[in-house]
């Protein structure tokens, strides 16, 4: 079971559990108008791709080389760091 503060909000702690989270590096992110596309590898060789608002980006501080969790809920896969 993993818990997680917010980023963008303190007050808000989201608990997931193990099966639901994927630690990993980011590898690429494309920056479009409005969404992101950020490359994750989660291990050697294996990569996943999630969608993220632009927003998130400069809010979460993503960057090349930063490691982060990528969270699976259902059809989505959301990324927060520590």
């Amino acid at each position: 079971m993993y818990r997680f503060k917010s980023q963008l909000n303190p007050k808000f702690t989201m608990q997931v559990t193990e099966g639901n989270v994927l630690k990993g590096t980011i590898k690429h992110i494309n920056v479009g108008t409005v969404n992101a596309e950020v490359t994750l590898e989660v291990n050697p060789g294996v990569e996943i791709t999630a969608m993220v608002t632009k927003a998130s980006v400069d809010t979460l501080q993503l960057s090349h080389g930063k490691d982060v969790y990528a969270v699976i809920q259902g059809s989505h896969v959301m990324i927060d760091v520590d």
